[in-house]
This record gives C-alpha cells, sequence and structure tokens, in this order.
C-alpha cells in the first residue's frame, strides 16, 4: 500500500482546518482578525493548495493501476447494529477530487481581486473553507449514512454563502429558498436511505445494491417497492441538482457572490447530485422504473432550462438555467444506462462552467465602474456590449468557455455532450431528440449571451436603458417570491442602492480589465476547457477505461471502446456540430448583424416568450400552492386554535369559576344549615324513587 493512501483523510481536514482557524478568530478576535485580511486568504488558500496536491497524488496513483482503498472504523454500535465510517479511494472519488480541489483552489484565489473591497472579506473565506471541507468529505465517504452527514452539511455551507450580504432582502429571501428546496428533497432521500437499510440491512453502496437486486428476483420484496425506494433516495439529487420539478431555488441562489456561483452551482454542490446517482448505481441499474425516472427527468430539466435561459437578461441567471440544462444532460445519461459519458460531462462541464461564472464575475467587477454597485444595472447584458475591447482576456476566455459548452470541436463539451447523444441515441431515440434540440438552443442563448455583453457597441451608459431595466425590475412588478424579486431600494452596503450609487458617482465612463488575481484564474480553466475533453474521444477513450461502472470488468469496458465506428461517429457528431451551429448562426443574426429583429419576433410568439420570460411560472405556481397556501392553512390552524382549543380551556375555567362561586354560598358552616340540605337530598331521592 502507498503511503498516500494513509493520509488521505487530510485532503477534506485541511480546508476544515483552515475554516476553524479563520472562524474562531473572527468569534474571538474579531477586529483583530479581520485587520489581518491577506494573511487568512493565504492561509485558506495554501491549505486548499495542499488539498490539491494529494488529490493528484491520488489521481496518479489511481490510473497507475493501485487497487482502491477503504479505510473504516466502527463509530457506534447497538446489538447487531453497526455503524461504520471512513473513508474510500477509488477511481470515482480520485477524480472528483481533483475536480473538487482545482477548481476550490481557482475560486479563493479569483476571490481575493473580487471581495477586495468587501467587509466580509475574511469571512467569506471561512465559508469557503468549510464548503471546500464538507464536499470533499461528501465524495470520499464510504457509506450512505456518512455520505448523508456530509450532504447536509454542504446545504448548510450553500445556505450561508447564498445569504452571504444577510442585509439584502434578496439574498436572504434566495439562502432561505434554497435551504427549504433542498430540505424538500432531503426528506425524501433520509425516507429512502431508511427503506434501503430496512430491506438490505446495510449502507454499503455494493452490498446494498446486491442485496436489494436477490430479493427482488427472490419475491422477498416487490420490485414496485424496490423501485419506490431508489426514486425516493434520487429525490435528493433532484433538489441537490436542481432538477425537475426543484430546480427553482438555483437562479436565486445567483444574489450571492460570483466565487459561489462558480465553485458551488458550477462545480461542486449540485455536482454532488450526479455524483450521489454515481455511488448508487449498484441500486439504480437494476431497477428499470428508477432508470426510466431518471432519465426522463434530466431530459425535461435540460429542454427546461434551455428554454428559460433564451429570454434571460441578468448574465448570472442565464448561466444558471444554462446549469440547470448542463446538469440534466448528466443525469439524462446515468438514466440511460451512460454512467462514463455522464460523469465525463460532469468533469468537462465544471472546468468550463466555472470558467463562464468567474468570467461573468469580471464583466460585473467592470461594469460596477460604470453603473455603480447596483447588482441590477451591473448583471445586465442590455447595458453591456463591445467588452471586448476594454476585458480582452475576459473576452477570450469566455468565448472559450462558450464554444466548449456549444459542443464545438475539439473544445472539451464536444467530446462529453456527443457521447451522451450517442448513449440517448442507442437507449431511447426519443430523449436523442430532445437532448439534440436543447443542444441548439444552448448554442443560441449562450452565444445571444457573448454577443450582448463582448460585441457591438457599449451601452452602459446609456440612461434610456438604465431607466428602463430598474422599472421593469420595479418591486410592484415583480413577484414576492422567486427570481428577480429583488427591490433596489433593500440593498445597501454598496450592493444595489440605486440611490445612494446614481449615475453620476460612478468612476469612469467605461469598463476595465480585472486584475491577475481574477483573470489568472480564468486563464488556467481555460487550458482544461480546451484540452480535457481530448482523454474521452470515442477512438481512444481513456476516461470510460478509468471510470466505468461498478462490477463491470475493465476487459468488457476496453472491449466497447475497441467498438469505434467512424461513420456512426461523424453522423452523430456532425448532427450535434449542425445544430450547434444553427443557433450560433441565429445568434449572430439577431444579436451581432442585427439582421433578423429579435423583438419583433418576440411579438410574434408573444405566449411562448412570456412562458420563457416568466420561467415557465413555476414560481408563481408554487408561490400559490405553498407560501400562500400555507399561509392560507396557517391561518386555518390559528382559528382552530382560536375557537377550539382556547374555547375550550376558557370554557373549562368559566364552568370552575361559576360553579365555585354557585357552591360557595352552600358553605355557611351552620350544621341546621347542611341537616336541611341532607333532609332535602333524602327527601328528593325518596320522592323520585317513590314515583318510579
Amino acid at each position: 500500500m502507498e503511503l498516500i493512501y494513509q493520509y488521505a483523510w487530510l485532503i477534506p481536514v485541511l480546508p476544515l482546518l483552515g475554516a476553524m482557524v479563520v472562524g474562531l478568530g473572527l468569534i474571538s478576535l474579531n477586529k483583530f482578525t479581520n485587520s489581518l485580511r491577506q494573511l487568512n486568504a493565504v492561509l485558506v488558500v495554501s491549505l486548499q493548495g495542499a488539498a490539491m496536491v494529494l488529490s493528484f497524488a491520488l489521481l496518479w496513483s489511481q490510473i497507475q493501476g493501485h487497487a482502491p482503498y477503504t479505510y473504516s472504523l466502527e463509530w457506534a454500535a447497538a446489538g447487531n447494529f453497526h455503524l461504520v465510517m471512513g473513508y474510500t479511494i477509488d477511481h470515482l472519488t480520485a477524480l472528483m477530487l481533483v475536480i473538487v480541489t482545482t477548481v476550490a483552489f481557482l475560486v479563493m484565489v479569483y476571490t481575493d481581486g473580487y471581495m477586495a473591497h468587501d467587509a466580509g472579506y475574511v469571512r467569506f473565506y471561512a465559508y469557503l473553507s468549510l464548503f471546500a471541507s464538507s464536499m470533499l468529505g461528501l465524495v470520499i465517504s464510504p457509506n450512505l449514512v456518512q455520505v448523508y452527514i456530509f450532504w447536509e452539511l454542504v446545504g448548510m455551507c450553500s445556505y450561508l454563502l447564498i445569504g452571504f450580504w444577510y442585509d439584502r432582502k434578496a439574498s436572504a429571501d434566495a439562502a432561505q429558498k434554497a435551504f427549504v428546496t433542498n430540505r424538500v428533497g432531503d426528506f425524501g432521500l433520509l425516507l429512502g436511505i431508511l427503506g434501503l437499510y430496512w430491506a438490505t440491512g446495510s449502507f454499503e453502496f455494493d452490498v446494498m445494491g446486491e442485496r436489494l437486486h436477490e430479493l427482488v428476483h427472490s419475491g422477498a420484496l416487490s420490485a414496485g417497492l424496490a423501485s419506490l425506494f431508489a426514486v425516493l433516495v434520487f429525490l435528493g439529487p433532484v433538489a441537490k441538482s436542481a432538477q425537475f420539478p426543484l430546480q427553482v431555488w438555483l437562479p436565486d441562489a445567483m444574489e450571492g457572490p460570483t466565487p459561489i456561483s462558480a465553485l458551488i452551482h458550477a462545480a461542486t454542490m449540485v455536482a454532488a447530485g450526479v455524483f450521489l446517482i454515481a455511488r448508487m448505481y449498484p441500486v439504480f441499474e437494476g431497477i428499470p422504473l428508477a432508470m426510466d425516472t431518471i432519465a426522463y427527468t434530466g431530459a425535461i430539466t435540460a429542454f427546461l432550462g434551455a428554454s428559460i435561459a433564451i429570454t434571460q437578461n441578468d448574465i448570472k441567471k442565464g448561466l444558471a438555467y444554462s446549469t440547470i440544462s448542463q446538469l440534466g444532460y448528466m443525469v439524462m445519461a446515468m438514466g440511460v444506462g451512460a454512467y462514463s459519458a455522464g460523469l465525463f460531462h460532469l468533469m468537462t462541464h465544471a472546468y468550463f462552467k466555472a470558467m463562464l461564472f468567474l468570467g461573468s464575475g469580471s464583466v460585473i467587477h467592470g461594469m460596477e465602474e460604470v453603473v455603480g454597485h447596483d447588482p441590477i444595472l451591473a448583471q445586465d447584458m442590455r447595458l453591456m456590449g463591445g467588452l471586448r475591447k476594454y476585458m480582452p482576456v475576459t473576452a477570450i476566455t469566455f468565448l472559450i468557455g462558450t464554444l466548449a459548452i456549444c459542443g464545438i470541436p475539439p473544445f472539451a463539451g464536444f467530446w462529453s455532450k456527443d457521447e451522451i447523444l450517442g448513449a440517448a441515441f442507442e437507449a431511447k431515440p426519443a430523449l436523442w431528440a430532445v437532448a439534440w434540440l436543447t443542444a441548439g438552443i444552448t448554442a443560441f442563448y449562450m452565444f445571444r449571451m457573448y454577443f450582448m455583453t463582448f460585441e457591438g457597441q457599449f451601452r452602459g451608459n446609456e440612461t434610456d436603458i438604465r431607466k428602463e431595466i430598474l422599472v421593469e425590475s420595479s418591486p410592484a412588478l415583480q413577484p414576492a417570491f422567486g427570481p428577480g424579486a429583488m427591490d433596489p431600494k433593500e440593498l445597501e452596503h454598496g450592493h444595489g442602492d440605486h440611490e445612494a450609487h446614481s449615475d453620476h458617482e460612478h468612476h469612469s465612463e467605461f469598463p476595465h480589465e480585472s486584475p491577475l488575481t481574477m483573470t489568472f484564474p480564468l486563464m488556467a480553466l481555460a487550458v482544461p476547457s480546451v484540452l480535457v475533453g481530448l482523454v474521452g474521444t470515442p477512438f481512444a477513450n481513456y476516461f470510460e477505461a478509468f471510470i466505468h461502472p461498478p462490477g463491470e470488468a475493465v476487459a468488457e469496458v476496453l472491449e466497447h471502446a475497441e467498438e469505434f465506428n467512424l461513420t456512426e461517429f461523424l453522423v452523430m457528431g456532425g448532427s450535434s456540430v449542425g445544430i450547434a451551429l444553427i443557433g450560433i448562426t441565429l445568434a449572430s443574426l439577431m444579436y451581432m448583424s442585427r439582421a433578423i429583429d429579435a423583438g419583433a419576433i418576440a411579438k410574434t410568439i408573444q405566449p411562448l416568450y412570456k412562458l420563457s420570460r416568466n420561467k415557465w411560472y413555476f414560481d408563481d405556481i408554487y408561490d400559490f400552492l405553498f407560501v400562500r397556501g400555507s399561509r392560507r392553512l396557517a391561518r386555518q390552524v390559528m382559528e382552530v386554535d382560536y375557537r377550539v382549543v382556547d374555547g375550550a380551556v376558557n370554557l373549562t375555567g368559566l364552568i370552575t369559576v361559576l360553579s365555585g362561586e354557585g357552591l360557595k354560598y352552600f358553605e355557611t358552616g351552620r350544621a341546621q344549615f347542611y341537616a336541611l340540605i341532607v333532609f332535602g337530598a333524602v327527601l328528593g331521592i325518596v320522592i323520585v324513587f317513590g314515583v318510579t
């Protein structure tokens, strides 16, 4: 056994140590700790860098053929019940450790420039480090109980980071919405865990799958009950990976600082759902109903996210809906049995989407110099345009990410997306058709985003557009629940008060390129966005040889990899590139050359435009059913409590008072009066019994 495996536990512990040191400093010596801003940042980033180096060492060891390693210790025992904790290092774990640590490290470097002037700079680094530790702990967990513990820790960190600017109502509401929505899925996950343990008596992934399938085949457990347990477990990934119908929290989460959007909502937390599906694959793969549920949920989510992203003007929310759509691709791949393809897309997407989110943060950072610190104005693409001239590094890296997500060869996204489309076509052609159409929509809205932001003339100084945007975002015109429910008057502390940051208070007429601490992570992420897909080409698929479904022999994987059909590849790859080029062409005609009037088309298909613009009315429906519905139910319960429960208590007290008041006149202390009462009572009894 290599020595490195004995110290693999340090990977989640190192970021945890950074979070503890900085957090304890903030609690005990707040002013002093905040005064050492750069020192705290260096500590946290260095510890994360050390975890990244260890992760790469483990990945290299696994590539070299080292056997998977598991360390376990008995955490609790009661009779026949034994709860084991520890860590496991296998191919999937090694890959995820590298993805999480590299993205987290680059995001932490980027944070120094983006949050340089924020009062919560040190606190933000503590949250980042705690989140990285929680996610890494989830990745190395050897059983479902430990996964669930870190699953909830990741959710808690997400709540803290989304609501980082807690004095802004929009951020506080977004954090609460994310927390509540994820609790719905997590409750299903908990029920599924308990159900699987009841059926199999184990929390180990392989053991659960093997025993569950034996029970179903022997008839000891019905297929319906097994499917129910599997679907309940799948509810956890549905919420965490923002799948239909629990996708509503992710766009609102853009209220948090942009580094969080890159770390949580591109590469790590939302990918945890796909990772859990991969870990639970031994359970899912033998249950057709569960696999179909996963596949169709992913396909619906992919199309839903893409169709909403078309009409988004907020650059971060456009990327958020893009993330929802791409996560749908990954989940669909898992559902159709394309295990390796789903995880391959998880890896490529993590890098180019993190770069796109960080690129949007760079754009916002530059726009704030022109429009002030109002996020409504700084993030609206209608006020951008022509930024390539002022922010060349950001523009080039954003274009690379755009080409990657659109599936243009040889960028990383082409190879992973093409593999998913090919697997979907073989398994379920209807799902392939949805995914293929979604690929075209993706290319359209991503290049719409690129052209509106970086090409044409700069529009940031046009007051008419500013007024239109502020009127449109007025709280009187927005629902109280859902994306965009932001009152500009409530945004304080330099993050949105458009009255305090009026037009005459901006610092420059045009934006400028971001500092090196922000552009270096963009350039670093551009490298895997271009090259990492080459490890998974269909004619030399090293990724599939390394990451394959549990229980599948390596020989079978290699045999499948050798079945490369050039004609099939050219047809499938050509069709996906073709639909992407159509989307890019339409975007260029509408938003670059202006040969086609996008506004006129929107008026022509007004119902569809409104459907997309209003996010398919999911927020309005949930607001009516759950928010207002729960309030109505609460009022009814209050009425019952007031009239029935309190009424019964009050009536009891009233009867007691009246009976006491009446009986006190019979307590005179005179023996003659008591004798008279006894005589009257006896006489009454005699009369009653005498009559009867």
